[in-house]
Protein backbone atom coordinates (compact mmCIF):
# COMPACT_ATOMS: atom_id res chain seq x y z
CA UNK A 1 0.00 0.00 0.00
CA UNK A 2 2.75 2.28 1.00
CA UNK A 3 4.76 2.40 -2.58
CA UNK A 4 1.93 3.34 -4.94
CA UNK A 5 0.67 6.23 -2.56
CA UNK A 6 4.36 7.35 -2.68
CA UNK A 7 4.57 7.50 -6.49
CA UNK A 8 1.37 9.15 -6.41
CA UNK A 9 2.66 11.95 -3.99
CA UNK A 10 5.77 12.20 -6.86
CA UNK A 11 3.62 12.74 -9.50
CA UNK A 12 1.17 14.97 -7.84
CA UNK A 13 4.07 17.18 -6.29
CA UNK A 14 5.74 17.09 -9.94
CA UNK A 15 2.33 18.53 -11.03
CA UNK A 16 1.76 21.24 -8.61
CA UNK A 17 5.14 22.62 -9.26
CA UNK A 18 4.51 22.83 -12.86
CA UNK A 19 1.27 24.44 -12.70
CA UNK A 20 2.91 26.62 -9.64
CA UNK A 21 5.69 27.59 -12.35
CA UNK A 22 2.78 28.43 -14.81
CA UNK A 23 1.70 30.71 -12.77
CA UNK A 24 4.49 32.52 -11.85
CA UNK A 25 5.17 33.12 -15.70
CA UNK A 26 1.88 34.67 -16.11
CA UNK A 27 2.89 37.21 -13.62
CA UNK A 28 4.21 41.07 -13.70
CA UNK A 29 7.78 40.82 -13.32
CA UNK A 30 7.90 44.29 -11.56
CA UNK A 31 5.36 43.16 -8.97
CA UNK A 32 6.32 40.43 -6.16
CA UNK A 33 1.84 40.30 -5.59
CA UNK A 34 -0.06 37.83 -6.77
CA UNK A 35 -3.06 40.00 -8.01
CA UNK A 36 -0.76 41.00 -10.51
CA UNK A 37 -0.97 37.75 -11.79
CA UNK A 38 -3.17 36.96 -15.06
CA UNK A 39 -4.58 33.46 -13.22
CA UNK A 40 -6.05 35.47 -10.26
CA UNK A 41 -6.23 39.25 -11.50
CA UNK A 42 -9.59 39.07 -13.26
CA UNK A 43 -11.76 37.72 -10.72
CA UNK A 44 -9.64 39.92 -7.66
CA UNK A 45 -10.30 42.72 -9.37
CA UNK A 46 -14.03 42.26 -10.18
CA UNK A 47 -13.78 41.91 -6.33
CA UNK A 48 -12.67 46.15 -6.43
CA UNK A 49 -9.14 44.82 -5.08
CA UNK A 50 -6.42 46.66 -5.95
CA UNK A 51 -2.38 45.70 -4.88
CA UNK A 52 -2.38 48.22 -1.98
CA UNK A 53 -6.43 48.94 -0.03
CA UNK A 54 -7.48 50.45 2.09
CA UNK A 55 -8.90 48.63 5.34
CA UNK A 56 -11.37 51.24 6.90
CA UNK A 57 -15.11 51.85 5.72
CA UNK A 58 -17.72 53.90 7.17
CA UNK A 59 -19.33 54.73 4.15
CA UNK A 60 -16.15 56.18 2.61
CA UNK A 61 -12.48 53.96 2.37
CA UNK A 62 -9.50 55.14 4.27
CA UNK A 63 -6.97 53.90 6.46
CA UNK A 64 -4.20 55.46 8.61
CA UNK A 65 -2.19 52.58 10.22
CA UNK A 66 0.38 49.55 9.17
CA UNK A 67 0.47 48.20 6.21
CA UNK A 68 0.77 44.38 5.92
CA UNK A 69 0.66 41.63 3.47
CA UNK A 70 -2.11 38.88 2.90
CA UNK A 71 -0.89 35.82 2.53
CA UNK A 72 -1.70 32.80 0.19
CA UNK A 73 -1.22 29.86 2.52
CA UNK A 74 -1.11 27.46 -0.27
CA UNK A 75 2.59 28.97 -1.38
CA UNK A 76 3.42 31.82 1.04
CA UNK A 77 3.33 34.57 -1.39
CA UNK A 78 1.86 37.61 -0.92
CA UNK A 79 -1.06 37.85 -2.79
CA UNK A 80 -1.55 42.10 -1.94
CA UNK A 81 -1.44 44.76 0.64
CA UNK A 82 -3.73 46.24 3.28
CA UNK A 83 -3.35 49.31 5.10
CA UNK A 84 -4.88 48.73 8.93
CA UNK A 85 -6.73 51.47 10.76
CA UNK A 86 -5.64 53.58 13.60
CA UNK A 87 -6.75 54.31 16.90
CA UNK A 88 -7.97 57.45 15.05
CA UNK A 89 -9.48 55.75 12.43
CA UNK A 90 -11.47 53.31 14.90
CA UNK A 91 -12.69 56.73 16.97
CA UNK A 92 -14.12 57.66 13.26
CA UNK A 93 -15.86 54.66 12.65
CA UNK A 94 -17.34 54.16 15.65
CA UNK A 95 -19.23 58.25 15.29
CA UNK A 96 -20.20 57.11 12.10
CA UNK A 97 -22.22 53.84 13.14
CA UNK A 98 -23.70 55.75 16.06
CA UNK A 99 -25.34 58.71 13.61
CA UNK A 100 -26.33 55.61 11.56
CA UNK A 101 -28.06 53.61 14.38
CA UNK A 102 -29.93 57.11 15.29
CA UNK A 103 -31.65 56.58 11.57
CA UNK A 104 -31.83 53.02 11.08
CA UNK A 105 -33.50 52.56 14.17
CA UNK A 106 -36.48 54.06 12.91
CA UNK A 107 -36.42 52.19 9.54
CA UNK A 108 -39.86 49.83 9.40
CA UNK A 109 -38.35 46.41 9.76
CA UNK A 110 -39.89 44.89 6.79
CA UNK A 111 -38.21 47.63 4.69
CA UNK A 112 -34.66 46.71 6.76
CA UNK A 113 -35.62 43.25 5.72
CA UNK A 114 -35.61 44.45 1.85
CA UNK A 115 -31.89 46.10 2.26
CA UNK A 116 -30.86 42.53 3.65
CA UNK A 117 -32.41 40.84 0.48
CA UNK A 118 -30.66 43.20 -1.21
CA UNK A 119 -27.51 42.32 -0.01
CA UNK A 120 -27.86 38.65 -0.78
CA UNK A 121 -28.58 39.23 -4.35
CA UNK A 122 -25.46 41.61 -4.82
CA UNK A 123 -23.40 38.38 -2.89
CA UNK A 124 -25.62 35.94 -5.30
CA UNK A 125 -23.61 37.95 -8.49
CA UNK A 126 -20.37 37.56 -6.71
CA UNK A 127 -20.45 33.69 -5.13
CA UNK A 128 -17.41 32.70 -7.43
CA UNK A 129 -15.18 35.38 -7.63
CA UNK A 130 -15.18 36.12 -3.72
CA UNK A 131 -15.52 32.07 -3.19
CA UNK A 132 -12.36 32.72 -4.98
CA UNK A 133 -11.18 34.48 -2.95
CA UNK A 134 -11.99 32.94 0.55
CA UNK A 135 -10.28 29.88 -0.79
CA UNK A 136 -7.04 31.72 -1.63
CA UNK A 137 -6.58 33.47 1.01
CA UNK A 138 -7.88 31.09 3.77
CA UNK A 139 -6.87 27.88 2.31
CA UNK A 140 -10.15 26.40 2.42
CA UNK A 141 -10.73 24.29 -1.23
CA UNK A 142 -13.20 25.86 -3.64
CA UNK A 143 -16.74 24.44 -2.70
CA UNK A 144 -16.44 25.17 0.62
CA UNK A 145 -15.39 29.03 -0.34
CA UNK A 146 -17.93 29.25 -2.97
CA UNK A 147 -20.24 27.26 0.60
CA UNK A 148 -19.42 29.73 2.46
CA UNK A 149 -20.74 32.67 0.43
CA UNK A 150 -23.87 30.41 0.25
CA UNK A 151 -23.94 30.51 3.92
CA UNK A 152 -24.21 34.66 3.81
CA UNK A 153 -26.96 34.42 1.01
CA UNK A 154 -28.89 31.90 2.71
CA UNK A 155 -28.76 33.96 6.48
CA UNK A 156 -29.56 37.10 4.39
CA UNK A 157 -33.02 34.93 3.18
CA UNK A 158 -33.77 33.80 6.47
CA UNK A 159 -33.21 37.26 8.17
CA UNK A 160 -35.65 38.86 5.19
CA UNK A 161 -38.38 37.02 6.55
CA UNK A 162 -37.77 37.59 10.09
CA UNK A 163 -37.72 41.14 9.46
CA UNK A 164 -41.38 40.57 9.17
CA UNK A 165 -41.80 37.73 11.74
CA UNK A 166 -39.77 38.71 15.29
CA UNK A 167 -42.47 39.40 18.05
CA UNK A 168 -43.12 39.77 21.85
CA UNK A 169 -45.75 38.02 23.92
CA UNK A 170 -48.62 39.57 25.12
CA UNK A 171 -49.53 38.24 28.54
CA UNK A 172 -52.49 38.57 30.36
CA UNK A 173 -52.90 40.67 33.21
CA UNK A 174 -54.17 40.16 36.75
CA UNK A 175 -55.26 43.57 36.68
CA UNK A 176 -58.54 44.95 34.89
CA UNK A 177 -57.84 47.11 32.82
CA UNK A 178 -54.53 46.49 31.77
CA UNK A 179 -52.66 45.22 29.03
CA UNK A 180 -49.42 43.53 29.46
CA UNK A 181 -46.79 42.93 26.53
CA UNK A 182 -43.55 42.58 25.67
CA UNK A 183 -41.38 45.01 23.08
CA UNK A 184 -38.53 44.01 21.53
CA UNK A 185 -35.71 47.23 20.22
CA UNK A 186 -32.35 47.06 18.66
CA UNK A 187 -29.00 47.54 20.94
CA UNK A 188 -27.16 49.61 18.70
CA UNK A 189 -23.82 49.33 17.36
CA UNK A 190 -23.22 45.31 17.30
CA UNK A 191 -19.53 44.95 17.87
CA UNK A 192 -18.10 41.34 15.16
CA UNK A 193 -15.04 40.33 15.90
CA UNK A 194 -14.34 37.33 13.33
CA UNK A 195 -11.62 34.24 12.94
CA UNK A 196 -9.93 33.48 9.70
CA UNK A 197 -11.25 29.59 9.33
CA UNK A 198 -14.78 31.27 8.42
CA UNK A 199 -14.08 35.23 7.27
CA UNK A 200 -17.13 35.84 5.33
CA UNK A 201 -19.85 33.80 6.35
CA UNK A 202 -19.98 34.48 10.35
CA UNK A 203 -19.90 38.12 10.00
CA UNK A 204 -23.17 37.29 7.46
CA UNK A 205 -24.72 35.45 10.25
CA UNK A 206 -24.01 38.69 12.88
CA UNK A 207 -24.92 41.14 10.24
CA UNK A 208 -27.70 40.39 8.32
CA UNK A 209 -29.71 39.19 11.71
CA UNK A 210 -28.12 42.52 13.11
CA UNK A 211 -29.21 45.02 10.34
CA UNK A 212 -32.67 43.25 10.25
CA UNK A 213 -33.24 43.61 14.09
CA UNK A 214 -32.19 47.74 13.54
CA UNK A 215 -28.85 47.53 14.83
CA UNK A 216 -25.68 49.13 13.13
CA UNK A 217 -22.56 46.55 12.70
CA UNK A 218 -18.59 47.44 12.80
CA UNK A 219 -16.65 44.21 11.60
CA UNK A 220 -13.26 43.54 12.50
CA UNK A 221 -12.10 40.68 10.67
CA UNK A 222 -9.12 38.30 11.01
CA UNK A 223 -5.79 40.20 10.75
CA UNK A 224 -5.22 37.16 7.86
CA UNK A 225 -7.52 37.43 6.05
CA UNK A 226 -8.26 41.18 5.29
CA UNK A 227 -8.97 40.75 1.78
CA UNK A 228 -12.50 38.86 2.24
CA UNK A 229 -13.24 41.56 4.85
CA UNK A 230 -12.71 44.33 2.42
CA UNK A 231 -14.38 42.34 -0.49
CA UNK A 232 -17.10 41.42 1.44
CA UNK A 233 -17.69 45.06 2.03
CA UNK A 234 -17.48 46.45 -0.79
CA UNK A 235 -20.37 44.49 -1.89
CA UNK A 236 -22.57 45.44 0.71
CA UNK A 237 -21.15 48.96 0.48
CA UNK A 238 -22.70 49.03 -3.50
CA UNK A 239 -26.52 48.22 -2.10
CA UNK A 240 -26.40 51.10 1.00
CA UNK A 241 -25.15 53.34 -2.31
CA UNK A 242 -28.11 52.59 -4.08
CA UNK A 243 -30.22 53.11 -1.75
CA UNK A 244 -28.91 56.06 0.21
CA UNK A 245 -27.94 54.76 3.21
CA UNK A 246 -26.00 56.82 5.76
CA UNK A 247 -22.16 56.50 6.32
CA UNK A 248 -21.54 54.12 9.14
CA UNK A 249 -24.32 51.36 8.64
CA UNK A 250 -21.69 48.73 7.68
CA UNK A 251 -18.81 49.78 9.53
CA UNK A 252 -15.30 47.80 8.47
CA UNK A 253 -11.95 48.45 10.11
CA UNK A 254 -8.63 45.85 9.71
CA UNK A 255 -6.44 45.77 12.38
CA UNK A 256 -5.07 43.60 15.31
CA UNK A 257 -5.48 42.75 18.60
CA UNK A 258 -5.60 46.51 19.50
CA UNK A 259 -8.75 46.84 17.16
CA UNK A 260 -10.27 44.17 19.39
CA UNK A 261 -9.17 45.80 22.56
CA UNK A 262 -10.95 48.93 21.58
CA UNK A 263 -14.31 46.82 20.79
CA UNK A 264 -14.33 45.09 23.84
CA UNK A 265 -13.65 48.18 26.04
CA UNK A 266 -15.94 50.49 24.21
CA UNK A 267 -19.19 51.58 26.28
CA UNK A 268 -20.68 52.56 22.79
CA UNK A 269 -21.05 48.81 21.46
CA UNK A 270 -23.79 47.17 23.58
CA UNK A 271 -22.72 43.83 22.27
CA UNK A 272 -19.63 42.07 21.42
CA UNK A 273 -20.10 38.94 18.88
CA UNK A 274 -16.24 37.23 19.39
CA UNK A 275 -15.37 34.31 17.88
CA UNK A 276 -12.28 32.64 18.19
CA UNK A 277 -10.23 31.28 20.42
CA UNK A 278 -11.14 30.32 24.00
CA UNK A 279 -8.03 31.90 25.91
CA UNK A 280 -8.97 35.28 23.61
CA UNK A 281 -12.58 34.49 24.00
CA UNK A 282 -12.58 34.82 27.73
CA UNK A 283 -10.55 37.89 28.03
CA UNK A 284 -12.76 39.89 25.65
CA UNK A 285 -15.95 38.23 27.86
CA UNK A 286 -14.34 39.57 31.36
CA UNK A 287 -13.83 42.96 29.64
CA UNK A 288 -16.95 43.27 27.64
CA UNK A 289 -18.59 42.27 31.12
CA UNK A 290 -16.72 44.57 33.43
CA UNK A 291 -18.51 47.40 31.67
CA UNK A 292 -21.92 45.36 31.77
CA UNK A 293 -21.93 44.78 27.71
CA UNK A 294 -23.17 41.90 26.18
CA UNK A 295 -21.04 39.07 24.16
CA UNK A 296 -21.96 36.43 22.31
CA UNK A 297 -18.96 34.24 22.32
CA UNK A 298 -18.14 31.28 19.64
CA UNK A 299 -14.90 29.88 21.03
CA UNK A 300 -13.24 26.24 20.63
CA UNK A 301 -14.28 22.81 20.16
CA UNK A 302 -12.72 19.19 21.06
CA UNK A 303 -15.50 17.96 19.19
CA UNK A 304 -16.31 13.64 19.10
CA UNK A 305 -17.86 11.63 16.80
CA UNK A 306 -19.00 8.03 18.77
CA UNK A 307 -19.47 4.84 16.43
CA UNK A 308 -21.51 2.23 17.94
CA UNK A 309 -21.55 -1.55 17.25
CA UNK A 310 -24.85 -1.16 15.36
CA UNK A 311 -24.17 1.88 13.47
CA UNK A 312 -24.03 1.55 9.39
CA UNK A 313 -20.47 2.16 8.01
CA UNK A 314 -21.50 3.38 4.66
CA UNK A 315 -22.78 6.50 6.28
CA UNK A 316 -19.86 6.80 9.55
CA UNK A 317 -17.17 6.65 7.21
CA UNK A 318 -17.46 9.45 4.89
CA UNK A 319 -18.52 11.34 7.97
CA UNK A 320 -15.78 10.74 10.25
CA UNK A 321 -13.82 11.38 6.79
CA UNK A 322 -15.10 14.57 6.01
CA UNK A 323 -15.38 15.73 9.82
CA UNK A 324 -11.73 15.35 10.25
CA UNK A 325 -9.97 16.23 7.46
CA UNK A 326 -12.32 18.98 5.38
CA UNK A 327 -11.29 22.81 5.64
CA UNK A 328 -7.78 20.96 6.95
CA UNK A 329 -9.21 20.23 10.23
CA UNK A 330 -10.13 23.83 10.46
CA UNK A 331 -13.16 24.48 11.62
CA UNK A 332 -14.81 25.04 14.76
CA UNK A 333 -16.35 21.68 14.26
CA UNK A 334 -13.74 19.54 13.17
CA UNK A 335 -14.18 16.15 14.63
CA UNK A 336 -10.75 15.73 16.76
CA UNK A 337 -12.19 12.68 19.05
CA UNK A 338 -13.09 9.17 17.90
CA UNK A 339 -15.27 7.07 20.35
CA UNK A 340 -15.77 3.69 18.60
CA UNK A 341 -17.40 0.52 20.08
CA UNK A 342 -14.62 -2.20 21.12
CA UNK A 343 -16.65 -4.60 18.30
CA UNK A 344 -15.90 -2.49 15.31
CA UNK A 345 -13.34 -0.58 16.20
CA UNK A 346 -10.29 -2.79 14.04
CA UNK A 347 -12.82 -2.65 10.96
CA UNK A 348 -13.32 1.61 11.59
CA UNK A 349 -9.57 2.10 11.89
CA UNK A 350 -8.86 0.21 8.53
CA UNK A 351 -11.96 1.19 6.25
CA UNK A 352 -10.80 4.90 7.61
CA UNK A 353 -7.12 4.43 6.82
CA UNK A 354 -8.39 3.38 2.93
CA UNK A 355 -10.44 6.98 2.85
CA UNK A 356 -7.30 8.38 4.07
CA UNK A 357 -5.33 7.18 1.54
CA UNK A 358 -7.44 8.61 -1.12
CA UNK A 359 -6.51 12.31 -0.42
CA UNK A 360 -2.98 11.91 -1.09
CA UNK A 361 -3.44 12.31 -4.95
CA UNK A 362 -6.09 15.35 -4.45
CA UNK A 363 -3.74 17.69 -2.15
CA UNK A 364 -3.34 20.83 -4.13
CA UNK A 365 -3.72 24.43 -4.24
CA UNK A 366 -7.55 24.72 -2.64
CA UNK A 367 -8.91 26.44 -6.09
CA UNK A 368 -7.61 24.11 -8.95
CA UNK A 369 -10.04 20.68 -9.90
CA UNK A 370 -10.20 18.05 -7.97
CA UNK A 371 -8.60 18.98 -5.16
CA UNK A 372 -10.14 17.72 -1.73
CA UNK A 373 -7.47 19.06 0.60
CA UNK A 374 -5.44 22.43 1.09
CA UNK A 375 -2.94 23.71 3.08
CA UNK A 376 -3.15 25.05 7.09
CA UNK A 377 -3.37 28.61 7.22
CA UNK A 378 -0.32 29.96 8.50
CA UNK A 379 3.23 28.79 9.22
CA UNK A 380 2.53 28.48 13.27
CA UNK A 381 -0.42 26.58 12.30
CA UNK A 382 2.14 24.03 10.75
CA UNK A 383 4.31 24.68 13.96
CA UNK A 384 1.69 24.17 15.84
CA UNK A 385 0.67 20.83 14.25
CA UNK A 386 4.52 19.49 15.11
CA UNK A 387 4.17 20.48 18.58
CA UNK A 388 1.13 18.03 18.91
CA UNK A 389 3.02 15.39 17.02
CA UNK A 390 5.75 15.67 19.51
CA UNK A 391 3.33 15.67 22.32
CA UNK A 392 1.37 12.84 21.25
CA UNK A 393 5.02 10.79 21.30
CA UNK A 394 5.50 11.57 24.35
CA UNK A 395 2.66 10.36 25.74
CA UNK A 396 3.00 6.84 24.35
CA UNK A 397 0.44 7.61 21.64
CA UNK A 398 0.96 5.43 18.02
CA UNK A 399 0.81 7.76 14.20
CA UNK A 400 -1.92 5.27 12.79
CA UNK A 401 -1.53 7.34 9.49
CA UNK A 402 0.11 10.43 8.44
CA UNK A 403 2.52 12.61 10.99
CA UNK A 404 4.05 14.43 8.19
CA UNK A 405 4.62 17.68 7.17
CA UNK A 406 5.13 18.14 3.42
CA UNK A 407 8.44 19.97 3.35
CA UNK A 408 8.69 19.82 -0.61
CA UNK A 409 5.56 22.45 -1.09
CA UNK A 410 6.16 25.51 -0.72
CA UNK A 411 2.54 26.36 1.44
CA UNK A 412 1.55 24.71 4.44
CA UNK A 413 0.65 21.12 4.28
CA UNK A 414 0.68 18.52 6.65
CA UNK A 415 -1.27 15.15 6.00
CA UNK A 416 -3.87 14.18 8.17
CA UNK A 417 -3.13 12.24 10.77
CA UNK A 418 -5.04 9.30 12.72
CA UNK A 419 -3.79 8.79 16.21
CA UNK A 420 -4.21 5.41 18.02
CA UNK A 421 -3.48 3.79 21.90
CA UNK A 422 -4.00 6.99 24.01
CA UNK A 423 -5.85 7.41 27.25
CA UNK A 424 -9.42 9.42 26.61
CA UNK A 425 -8.19 11.35 29.19
CA UNK A 426 -4.44 12.14 27.78
CA UNK A 427 -3.89 15.58 28.09
CA UNK A 428 -3.36 16.10 24.17
CA UNK A 429 -6.60 14.44 23.62
CA UNK A 430 -8.10 17.13 26.00
CA UNK A 431 -6.10 19.91 23.78
CA UNK A 432 -7.73 21.54 21.12
CA UNK A 433 -5.29 21.30 18.21
CA UNK A 434 -6.53 23.49 14.97
CA UNK A 435 -5.16 20.70 12.50
CA UNK A 436 -6.41 17.50 10.86
CA UNK A 437 -5.55 15.06 13.85
CA UNK A 438 -7.93 12.68 14.71
CA UNK A 439 -7.52 10.67 18.66
CA UNK A 440 -9.48 7.45 18.09
CA UNK A 441 -10.76 5.51 21.46
CA UNK A 442 -12.07 2.49 22.03
CA UNK A 443 -15.08 2.32 24.55
CA UNK A 444 -16.96 -0.71 25.74
CA UNK A 445 -20.13 0.94 26.62
CA UNK A 446 -23.20 3.49 25.43
CA UNK A 447 -22.45 5.30 29.01
CA UNK A 448 -18.70 5.22 28.60
CA UNK A 449 -18.98 6.73 24.86
CA UNK A 450 -21.41 9.31 26.25
CA UNK A 451 -19.18 10.06 29.80
CA UNK A 452 -16.09 10.76 27.22
CA UNK A 453 -18.11 12.87 25.23
CA UNK A 454 -18.38 15.31 27.95
CA UNK A 455 -14.97 15.52 29.77
CA UNK A 456 -13.59 17.60 27.85
CA UNK A 457 -13.97 21.27 28.34
CA UNK A 458 -15.49 22.48 25.22
CA UNK A 459 -19.31 21.86 23.93
CA UNK A 460 -19.84 22.90 20.92
CA UNK A 461 -20.32 19.73 18.53
CA UNK A 462 -21.03 15.68 19.01
CA UNK A 463 -22.44 13.17 16.88
CA UNK A 464 -23.32 9.65 17.37
CA UNK A 465 -23.75 6.80 14.78
CA UNK A 466 -26.18 4.19 15.54
CA UNK A 467 -29.22 2.58 14.88
CA UNK A 468 -30.88 2.01 17.91
CA UNK A 469 -33.72 4.26 18.90
CA UNK A 470 -32.75 3.84 23.02
CA UNK A 471 -29.18 5.17 22.48
CA UNK A 472 -30.59 7.96 20.01
CA UNK A 473 -33.50 9.18 22.54
CA UNK A 474 -30.32 8.88 25.80
CA UNK A 475 -28.02 11.01 23.75
CA UNK A 476 -30.21 14.27 22.32
CA UNK A 477 -31.50 13.62 26.07
CA UNK A 478 -31.00 15.32 29.59
CA UNK A 479 -28.00 12.74 30.63
CA UNK A 480 -26.56 12.56 26.69
CA UNK A 481 -24.57 14.82 25.04
CA UNK A 482 -23.95 18.09 26.95
CA UNK A 483 -22.87 19.97 23.42
CA UNK A 484 -24.58 22.57 21.45
CA UNK A 485 -25.07 20.59 19.05
CA UNK A 486 -26.11 17.16 19.07
CA UNK A 487 -26.25 15.33 15.54
CA UNK A 488 -27.32 11.77 15.17
CA UNK A 489 -25.86 9.84 11.46
CA UNK A 490 -24.37 12.81 10.60
CA UNK A 491 -21.03 14.28 10.91
CA UNK A 492 -20.23 17.27 13.38
CA UNK A 493 -19.35 19.73 10.33
CA UNK A 494 -22.03 20.98 8.17
CA UNK A 495 -24.48 22.91 10.57
CA UNK A 496 -27.35 24.90 8.93
CA UNK A 497 -28.38 27.98 8.97
CA UNK A 498 -31.87 27.57 10.38
CA UNK A 499 -31.05 26.33 14.12
CA UNK A 500 -28.89 27.91 16.58
CA UNK A 501 -25.34 27.77 16.19
CA UNK A 502 -23.21 27.50 19.57
CA UNK A 503 -21.66 25.59 22.20
CA UNK A 504 -21.96 25.33 26.14
CA UNK A 505 -18.92 25.54 28.81
CA UNK A 506 -15.40 26.64 27.44
CA UNK A 507 -17.26 26.69 24.00
CA UNK A 508 -18.85 29.90 25.26
CA UNK A 509 -22.59 29.45 25.26
CA UNK A 510 -23.53 31.76 22.23
CA UNK A 511 -25.62 31.41 19.38
CA UNK A 512 -25.86 32.87 16.16
CA UNK A 513 -27.89 32.54 13.14
CA UNK A 514 -31.36 30.89 13.24
CA UNK A 515 -33.58 29.95 15.41
CA UNK A 516 -34.23 32.62 18.35
CA UNK A 517 -30.89 33.53 18.11
CA UNK A 518 -32.12 37.39 17.23
CA UNK A 519 -32.98 38.04 20.92
CA UNK A 520 -29.36 38.37 21.66
CA UNK A 521 -29.19 41.19 19.22
CA UNK A 522 -32.34 43.12 20.72
CA UNK A 523 -33.62 44.25 24.38
CA UNK A 524 -36.58 43.46 25.71
CA UNK A 525 -39.08 45.80 27.69
CA UNK A 526 -41.86 44.33 29.33
CA UNK A 527 -44.83 47.16 29.16
CA UNK A 528 -48.00 47.02 31.07
CA UNK A 529 -50.48 49.79 29.88
CA UNK A 530 -53.32 51.04 32.15
CA UNK A 531 -56.01 52.03 29.81
CA UNK A 532 -58.75 52.17 32.36
CA UNK A 533 -59.77 55.51 34.59
CA UNK A 534 -58.68 53.14 37.67
CA UNK A 535 -55.23 52.59 39.16
CA UNK A 536 -55.03 48.77 41.13
CA UNK A 537 -51.59 47.93 42.03
CA UNK A 538 -50.15 44.58 41.36
CA UNK A 539 -50.50 41.35 44.27
CA UNK A 540 -53.88 43.71 45.00
CA UNK A 541 -51.99 45.86 47.63
CA UNK A 542 -53.70 48.79 48.60
CA UNK A 543 -51.71 52.11 48.81
CA UNK A 544 -54.29 54.83 50.35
Amino acid sequence: MIIPVLVRNFINNKRYNINLLCRRMASNDSSKYLISNSTYKPFLNQLGLEEENLGVFDGKWFANGQVIDSINPSTNEPIARVRQGSIEDYQRIVESSSKAFQYWSNVPAPKRGDIVRQIGDELRKNIQPLGKLISMEMGKILPEGVGEVQEFIDICDYAVGLSRMYDGKVLPSERSGHMLIEQWNPLGIIGIITAFNFPCAVFGWNQAISLACGNVTLWKGAPTTPLTSIATTKIVERVLKHNNLPDGLSSLICGGSDIGKLISEDKRIPLVSFTGSTQIGKQVAQTVQSRFGKSILELGGNNAIIVMDDADLTLAIPAIFFAAVGTAGQRCTTARRLIVQEGIYDEVLIRLRHAYEQIESRIGEPFEENVLYGPLHTKHSVQLYENALEQIKQSQGKIFYGGQVYTERKGNYVQPTIVTELNHDSSIVHQETFAPILYVLKCKTFEEAVQWNNEVNQGLSSSIFTNNPEYLFKWIGPNGSDCGIVNVNIPTSGAEIGGAFGGEKHTGGGRESGSDSWKQYMRRSTCTINYSKKLPLAQGIKFT
